[in-house]
């Protein structure tokens, strides 16, 4: 009797318990089912919290009006008037009939966040899509009619075309400032960018030493937008002794290697993805002008131009540079083919003049054939030393020679722009006066001038101009070059 009443009383604990567990799961069930109703109305702020989490992978929008584009670089003014600058290369771009203009609408379409404290924005970049801001067509049939008139009554403007447009619209000031690709000052860079109408800047290590990707944007952003008209922005980024951004670490882990040490690694290949590598990394700076390659012939490691040069015969060292100029030429970047007429054995001339007493066979033989790969390849500028080559002037430096162009134009056919290497070198200093250096150097024939001393050197071709020394007509001449060149890389 005993037993069974510890039964039933067991049996009923139990029931009991089951009974509270069911009732509990149901309260559960509920509470859960009302929070699944109340939240999408009542809960803006865990549902916030939710969307914020995941924004970094959403597609956004972003609308502003062009501000500037430069290669690789488009600023965009956003509704907040805010200045965002947006790394372009590899991305789609759509554009209307007046393409990437000023003024003109624009809509991005990236991932992860904008952030308005910065200039450049580090997004994943989807698609741009530019708007002409003066087309207002309703009716898609008189569009397309409209498309088809405008493309037989107008054929398309050729770069020639364009770049003559432009050049008709400027001033002599303007003309000759192009003229110039000056050493970057330290301060005061896109002040007097805008006065004096440079052509461009060449940035040298101290424009890199201690400073970030983002402050080595600003400060070419900055001069690109003072600019009437879009600047070059050259570096001389050869690899092994002459690098001027990957010795500071915080753009490459290590300097790049030379042509030499290269090719002995992973011989073609290894050139091919590091001239690849080079381009990507001053694109994302916003520089649009590599001084390389180095064309000279030197097989001694006593010459002053071994370290730099490929280290090999004529026909090796031409291989070299016709594979770097067309992989230039394929990610956009302009190249420069250096020293011409070939540097050879010869001194330094950074500390004093050079002379050169070869015979002519020797550059038609070797020192030239480098230089026709590169030309036949495509590369857009050739610059010209400062050494005396007797054989073909024996008293000018090549740099002031039009001996020396005209062999350059005539002999191998080269149709671009002409750069003097830096008129600051002892080797040409040494020659004449600054003023005058400048003015030789137009009449000698060069389109762009490497220089320090632009303040002086622009003045003094103007005044040359002026007084009939150079005739404005040759000035023209060569900055329809250049601007055919800065049309041809997307600069303008």
């Amino acid at each position: 009797m005993k037993r069974t009443r510890k039964k039933r009383k067991n049996g009923i604990f139990i029931f009991s318990v089951a009974i509270l567990l069911i009732v509990f799961a149901c309260i559960a069930i509920s509470t859960l089912y009302q929070m699944d109703n109340i939240l999408p109305e009542n809960s803006s702020e865990t549902t916030g919290l939710i969307e914020n989490s995941s924004a970094a992978d959403a597609v956004q929008e972003f609308q502003g009006t062009v501000k500037d584009a430069t290669m690789n670089t488009l600023t965009v003014q956003g509704t907040d008037n805010c200045e965002y600058y947006f790394g372009t290369e590899g991305v789609e771009i759509s554009t209307g009939k007046t393409g990437i203009v000023i003024g003109n609408s624009v809509t991005i379409s990236y991932r992860g966040k904008l952030d308005s404290t910065v200039s450049a924005q580090d997004v994943e970049l989807l698609s741009i899509t530019v708007t002409d801001v003066d087309l207002n067509i309703d009716d898609s049939e008189t569009a397309d009619e409209t498309s088809e008139n405008a493309e037989s009554d107008n054929p398309p403007v050729t770069v020639t075309q364009r770049a003559q447009e432009i050049l008709n619209a400027m001033t002599l000031d303007e003309k000759v400032g192009q003229m110039f690709i000056a050493r970057c000052p330290e301060t005061d860079a896109a002040k007097k960018a805008e006065e004096y109408n440079l052509g461009g800047y060449i940035l040298f290590g101290r424009d890199f030493s201690e400073k970030t990707k983002d402050e080595v944007v600003q400060a070419i952003q900055s001069c690109q937008s003072a600019a009437k008209i879009p600047m070059f922005i050259g570096v001389d980024e050869e690899g092994g002794t002459v690098n001027r951004i990957s010795t500071n670490s915080n753009f490459r882990a290590v300097p790049f290697w030379s042509p030499q040490e290269l090719y002995a690694e992973g011989g073609f290949d290894l050139i091919q993805s590091d001239t690849e590598e080079k381009c990507e990394l001053l694109h994302g700076l916003g520089i649009n002008l590599n001084f390389a390659p180095v064309c000279d012939v030197s097989q001694n490691s006593d010459d002053f131009m071994y370290a730099r040069s490929f280290g090999r015969d004529a026909e090796h060292t031409a291989d070299y540079v016709r594979l770097v100029v067309e992989t230039m030429s394929e990610e956009r970047m302009g190249s420069v083919l250096k020293h011409f007429p070939g540097y050879g054995n010869n001194a330094d001339t950074h500390t004093g003049i050079a002379y050169d007493n070869r015979s002519y066979e020797t550059f038609l033989n070797s020192d030239f054939v480098p230089f026709q790969a590169g030309i036949d390849s495509g590369a857009n500028i050739v610059l010209v030393s400062h050494n005396i080559v007797s054989c073909m002037d024996n008293q000018s430096p090549a740099s002031l020679s039009t001996q020396v162009h005209k062999i350059l134009r005539e002999a191998l056919g080269f149709s671009g722009v002409v750069v003097t290497d830096d008129l600051a070198m002892d080797g040409v200093r040494d020659f004449a006066g600054d003023a005058e250096i400048a003015v030789q150097a137009v009449q000698a024939g060069n389109d762009l001038l490497c220089c320090t001393d632009f303040e002086i050197q622009i003045p003094a071709v103007l005044e040359a101009v002026k007084h009939g020394a150079i005739t404005e007509e040759r000035i023209e001449e060569s900055v329809l070059r250049i601007l055919e060149l800065k049309i041809s890389l997307g600069i303008i």
